[in-house]
C-alpha cells in the first residue's frame, strides 16, 4: 500500500549464517518511473543483526528500494527488491 512502510532487514554473513551487528544501513525508495523524488531512510538495529527501517511510499505504482550496508569490517552489501503495484489507500 501507499503510505507508511515499515521494512525488516536481516544481515547474515554469507560463509557463517551468522547473523551481523553493528552495521550501518541505509534504504532508499524510488518509484519505477521518473521525476519522482526519492524517499531515504536510514536502519536501526532493533536486536543484532536486525534493522528496521521506515519509508513513506508517496503514492501508487511500482518503486524499486535500495538497501546499501557497510559491515564493521568495512565491506559493503548492496540489495534491489521491487515492489510491483503499490495500491493507493483507502479513504474511510
Amino acid at each position: 500500500m501507499a503510505g507508511p512502510a515499515r521494512f525488516l532487514l536481516m544481515l547474515t554473513d554469507k560463509t557463517t549464517g551468522q547473523l551481523v551487528s553493528g552495521a550501518r544501513v541505509r534504504i532508499e525508495g524510488n518509484m519505477s518511473h521518473p521525476g519522482m523524488q526519492p524517499v531515504f531512510d536510514v536502519a536501526r538495529e532493533v536486536a543484532p543483526g536486525r534493522y528496521e527501517a521506515k519509508l513513506e511510499l508517496t503514492m501508487a505504482g511500482d518503486w524499486i528500494v535500495f538497501v546499501d550496508a557497510t559491515l564493521p569490517d568495512g565491506r559493503t552489501v548492496h540489495r534491489r527488491m521491487d515492489l510491483p503495484g503499490a495500491r493507493a489507500r483507502e479513504t474511510p
